[in-house]
């Protein structure tokens, strides 16, 4: 029998060469492999005659081939192999790309399944690249795993029914009262019958067990984080001064800002360090309320740091908050990656002294070298752009200070438990008056010289516009519109006679910089930029925003483009270019054209995208989910957090016999971060 740790070089069809193909999966060993799960199943239950089955659309036909493939050389590395099948009734042209086994796979006269889609051209039915499945397939699920250059879905099948004859896990790593309580399976008949049930209810049985078992393990990470959290903080609020605060201010704070400030205050005022989340759309006001609490902290005697992830933005919070200090005694510093040498190390200086009262900076704020002589208060901004790890490493270098984590990214409530357990949640969901609606359009790409005119019309105008693009560069494998070679084809034709500039993500901090400094003092009139502009750019001109190929992007993240225009006293647009065709694409952008606000758009973006997708790439700083979708069963999220709480209650260190699997599973999942250090 094979040990979880063995590696999946020796498991039966792997060896040396193929173990590297499956590390790049991140599959190393023979409990990685059993834990790499399909990622959907071909359904061989559900089988179609030719003419019945939906055009456009993956099926499986059963048919009997007519001859042999016959060979086609089309071009220099391009060769085709072509055959008709028939179900009886109807005949079926199959067409495969580059594959010399299939005249080997199909004999003439017998009888397949080809899985693909059928399409119809000239009268007749075509399957391009269909899989070949034998008639003993019927009535099952077959897996479809992920992939990678030279690892099929099929080697891995093979790969993982060796694997499953030798091992069997000699624990389950949940506890037998909680399997009970929550009616799961065994962890053995799990891993089975996710890889090859029998039907769909033994696969759903599979699924629910092991989803549970992974939020299970992320609420203990998280509720022993939100046990780290609690603890003594020396830094007990003693006096409120939001009033005092709020009378300097030039205009009236919204009624959401009030209730936020209140509930900084309250939570600063108790023995423990206040944790909390403050959510709130586009231009609602949040960094008020964090001046407003950073206030109170000053006079308190605190220190407070606030980090946010790019210069520009740091940049922007300083002016800021400076103009809402500028009739007190705050001494307020900016620290950033650009900042001088010797101005860095005359701030570090009067920050471990105490004379700096507020640190505003990037990462830069996090480095070992910077020590505070009091930090009371510590706020983050943009939370999802940090993750948990760097959040931490600032709260550390104070005494259990107070954490004030902000976001401009709507969350529904039920993922916000889950993403920012650790955390209270105070929502501003209104926006301050003045806030100007923005007029959304969807066009197509028909409409692109139209678009520039109306471009041109206002910077004549001296206004300022942005365009935003997938890319950075050309892509051989996507269709999709390039930020160089855009800004490039720009510059030379449609705005020759304006100033063009360029931005992304891969350009150096110096070069960013200074983009965004010409794009603000408007010496750039036009901005051509990938996403890097969705977090952080604050300019009051700026006031059409252009997204070219709007399907790409997820609707939160249009709803943070569209967000950096409309900030001045000017009448704002975004318009959405996309040729995407689909049912999907066209209600996601519609949802654009008719709502502006972002906690509507959110809770669509979730129920058409799934979290994985609504946050990008690990941007929230979770730990990576190999199953678990934190939307496909709300109550399965509800038990978990319910388990994990009835766990951390008897158990708050897992050190229980019957809870050390578990305590290992939150180490290995939180090993990226520092959810559970102590």
């Amino acid at each position: 029998m094979l040990q979880a740790d063995t590696s999946i070089k020796y498991v039966k069809g792997v060896g040396e060469a193929r173990a590297k193909l499956f590390a790049k999966l991140g599959v190393e060993t023979v409990s990685d492999l059993v834990h790499l799960y399909p990622r959907q199943y071909k359904d061989f239950s559900n089988i179609f005659s030719i003419a019945d089955a939906p055009l456009g659309e993956t099926c499986i036909i059963r048919a009997i081939v007519d001859h042999s493939p016959v060979e086609h050389r089309i071009r220099k590395g391009m060769t085709l192999y072509k055959t008709v099948a028939t179900d009886g009734h109807d005949i079926v042209h199959l067409t495969f790309f580059n594959n010399p086994y299939i005249t080997k796979t199909l004999q003439e006269g017998q009888e397949y399944l080809f899985c693909g889609k059928i399409t119809m051209s000239y009268g007749s039915y075509e399957m391009s690249s269909p899989t070949v499945e034998p008639l003993s397939s019927i009535g099952k699920l077959r897996p479809v795993y992920p992939q990678t250059a030279g690892l099929t879905s099929k080697t891995i099948e093979r790969v993982m029914t060796n694997a499953l004859t030798v091992f069997a896990p000699d624990y389950d790593i949940i506890p037998k009262s909680i399997r009970e309580e929550y009616k799961l399976c065994s962890l053995g008949y799990a891993l089975h019958n996710v890889h090859f049930p029998q039907n769909r209810n033994d696969m759903e049985i599979a699924r629910r067990r092991l989803m549970f078992e992974e939020l299970l393990v992320l609420q203990l990470g998280m509720g022993k984080l939100r046990e780290r959290n609690r603890g003594y903080t020396p830094y007990k609020l003693r006096h409120c001064y939001s009033e005092t605060f709020e009378e300097m201010l030039p205009f009236k704070m919204t009624g959401a800002q009030v209730n936020a400030v209140a509930d900084c205050i309250r939570d600063m005022g108790l023995n423990e360090p206040m944790n909390r989340l403050l959510q709130g759309d586009v231009g609602s006001g949040k960094t008020c309320v964090a001046a407003s609490v950073i206030f109170s902290a000053k006079y308190n005697g605190m220190q407070s740091a606030l980090m946010v992830p790019t210069s520009i933005l740091a940049a922007q919070h300083y002016e800021t908050i400076c103009r809402f200090f500028s009739k007190t005694d705050i001494e307020v510093a900016l620290l950033t990656g650009s900042t001088r040498a010797k101005e860095k190390e005359e701030i570090k200086r009067r920050v471990k002294n105490g004379e700096i009262d507020l640190l505003i900076g990037t990462h830069a704020i996090i480095q070992d070298n910077v020590e505070f002589a009091r930090l009371g208060l510590v706020v983050t901004d943009e939370q999802h752009r940090f993750g948990v790890k760097q959040r931490m490493t600032l709260k550390d270098k104070g005494n259990n200070p107070h954490t004030l984590v902000m976001s401009a990214t709507p969350i529904p409530r039920t993922l916000a438990l889950i993403v920012y357990g650790d955390l209270d949640i105070s929502v501003l969901d209104e926006l301050p008056p003045g806030r100007q609606k923005i007029d959304t359009y969807v066009v197509d790409e028909s409409y692109h010289e139209r678009v520039y005119n109306f471009i041109k019309k206002h910077l004549d105008q001296g206004l300022q516009a942005y365009i935003v693009c997938p890319l950075v560069e050309e892509s051989e494998t996507m269709e999709l519109t390039s930020a160089t070679e855009y800004a490039e084809k720009l510059k030379n034709e449609s705005f020759r006679d304006y100033s063009v500039g360029l931005l992304h993500g891969k350009m150096k901090a110096k070069e960013k910089d200074k983009v965004m400094s010409d794009f603000a003092s408007g010496k750039v009139q036009l901005l051509v930029s990938t996403t890097v502009i969705e977090v952080g750019v604050d300019v009051p001109d700026a006031v059409v925003m252009v997204i070219e190929n709007a399907e790409r992007f997820g609707l939160s993240q249009l709803h943070q483009l569209r967000g950096r225009v409309g900030r001045g006293k000017n009448k704002s647009s975004c318009i959405l270019i996309s040729d995407g065709a689909g049912e999907n694409s066209r209600k996601r952008l519609e949802t654009m054209r008719k709502s502006n606000n972002g906690f509507v758009i959110a809770e669509e973006d979730l129920k058409l995208r799934g979290p994985g997708d609504f946050f990008g790439q690990k941007q929230h700083g979770l730990p990576e989910m190999r199953i678990a979708d934190m939307l496909d069963d709300v109550v399965l999220c509800n038990q978990s957090r319910e388990a994990a709480k009835e766990i951390l209650s008897t158990d708050p260190q897992l050190e229980k016999e019957e809870n050390r699997a578990l305590n290992r599973e939150v180490q290995l999942l939180f090993r990226d971060t520092t959810y559970t250090s102590d």
